[in-house]
């Protein structure tokens, strides 16, 4: 029999990345892969067909995706206290598979019953393996950020296949074949971490096991079966969304209340630690609020106001919209990571806060560049894909800032008996984000209803001109209050 890898011996590792993190990044590949392709349809086809006006999509995207993040501090904090990582991640695997095989049996009649499995399942996946990754790190290890950014090429890599490949399948030959593709990817993920899992130890195993031994499996079951309930729920609330406005007056402050519980039982320097979390939360709700404009009014913009050419090859605008930032994060996300190693050595690289402030700054450039568009518009409505696509490879530099190296503060900043449930709160914030962004895309739909294309188009680009403004403001304040934080944070850097 082999013998377990114990954690010492897994974060004693050498060279720049641990063999266990390709393990996790194939099967975070192809997870997202369905995950990114099921997004990038949701707008179109609610339009195209399942008929919905445009202000309506945008709300409807937004509260569709608020919960699929939402769910992901509910689905940390089960595993935290009773599944472990990893059966988390399988039972969250499995209730994904069966959405997407019901989107692709009957996609129109039965659309909001997929998407609520799909929610829950993403719920209990999607925090559980990001925080393995930080597990295979010690505290303090340089090349966490390093790890995260690899991490995060693979999330990456997976939505530039199936942000293009399934609304391709979809707009050209079957809606079925589309969200069945994303039902195939999910079975080869869940397969990928079924049969590399040993390779992990003891990371992601239930924390109750020695406490409560086998005859209280009944714990476990009774996730399985309030997940299930749950369901039902999540239709209601999901195919309404006005019933998103409630529910996120009361997912948010109740987190923050349980966190305040949790943070009892910690010591003072842990609970500083916990605080600067916060405020990297928080500011992520305002990144997202603005990049996830790209499921909801950009990808209305591409369908409407885009050509189809790349540097002269014939491309769907709505593929290029959803995996024009992946395959920028693919080609550059090694290269940001070997550079804040190279800073690290030489003692020269920012502070977390600064990069969540370049983030910004990055994308308040990108949206000023889907503004400046709008002068390369014809007479009938259509600018430049070209520049639409460079809008999406400036903003791709500021998600690299951000994004990878808060799921890697996350982990660093965290109690060990809390990470999860901050690894939760972190996509959480990406709710509030998504919530946001279909406010903001349903305003600026709402303003355009009933004009010309051309019309249209102005409208559209001077919302993300003003989005471009308030981004710029976000950075700069991050970056003017990081020595404040940075205090909290310690010796975390």
């Amino acid at each position: 029999m082999e013998k377990q890898l114990t954690l010492e011996e897994i974060q004693d590792f050498k060279g720049k990345y641990p063999k266990q993190l390709w393990y996790l990044f194939f099967s975070e590949m192809w997870e997202r892969f369905s995950f990114y392709g099921m997004r990038g349809m949701l707008a179109y086809f609610m339009v195209n067909e399942m008929l919905m006006k445009e202000d309506v999509v945008n709300l409807q995207y937004g509260a569709t995706q608020a919960f699929v993040y939402a769910f992901t501090f509910i689905g940390g904090l089960f595993a935290d206290k009773i599944l472990g990582f990893r059966k988390s991640l399988f039972w969250g695997g499995l209730l994904m598979i069966v959405g997407s095989c019901i989107l692709a049996f009957d996609p129109k009649n039965l659309f909001f019953l997929g998407i609520g499995f799909t929610i829950i399942g993403t719920g209990f996946f999607k925090p559980n393996i990001s925080t393995m990754v930080g597990n295979l790190y010690k505290k303090g290890d340089s090349r966490t950020d390093a790890g995260f950014s690899l991490f995060y090429a693979g999330v990456n890599l997976g939505a530039l296949l199936g942000g293009y490949a399934c609304i391709w399948l979809g707009k050209n030959y079957s809606w079925h074949l589309a969200f069945g593709l994303a039902a195939i990817v999910m079975t080869i993920s869940l397969g990928t971490f079924i049969f590399t899992q040993k390779s992990l130890g003891p990371i992601g195993l239930s924390p109750i096991i020695q406490e409560v031994g086998k005859n209280k499996k009944w714990y476990d079951y009774a996730v399985y079966l309030g997940s299930l309930i749950a369901i039902p729920c999540v239709i209601v609330l999901v195919s309404n969304p006005q019933y998103t406005d409630i529910f996120m007056y009361i997912i948010g402050p109740a987190s923050l209340v349980y966190l305040l519980y949790e943070m009892k039982n910690f010591n003072a320097a842990e609970n500083k630690k916990l605080l600067a979390a916060l405020v990297f939360i928080i500011f992520s709700i305002f990144f997202w609020a603005f990049f996830e404009q790209s499921g909801g009014s950009l990808s209305l913009f591409a369908a409407n106001n885009l050509n189809n050419t790349v540097l002269g090859i014939p491309l769907d605008a709505n593929g290029v919209n959803n995996s024009a930032n992946s395959l920028f994060v693919i080609a550059f996300a090694a290269l940001v990571g070997m550079a804040w190693l190279w800073m690290s050595k030489r003692k020269i690289e920012p502070n977390t806060l600064v990069k969540f402030g370049l983030g910004f700054l990055f994308l308040a450039g990108g949206f000023y560049v889907f503004y400046y568009t709008k002068f390369f518009a014809d007479a009938s409505g259509h600018t430049s894909l070209n520049l639409f696509t460079f809008g999406w490879f400036v903003i791709t530099f500021g998600e690299l800032c951000l994004s990878p190296i808060g799921m890697s503060v996350m982990t660093k900043l965290s109690p060990q008996k809390t990470q999860a449930v901050m690894m939760g709160m972190w996509f959480l914030a990406s709710a509030y984000g998504q919530y946001f962004a279909g406010i903001l895309g349903a305003n600026i739909a709402t303003a355009s209803e009933n004009s010309s294309n051309l019309e249209k188009l102005i409208i559209y680009c001077d919302g993300y001109k003003t989005l471009a403004l308030y981004a710029l403001i976000a950075g700069v304040v991050m970056i003017v209050i990081s020595p404040l934080i940075r205090k909290l944070m310690q010796e975390v850097k």
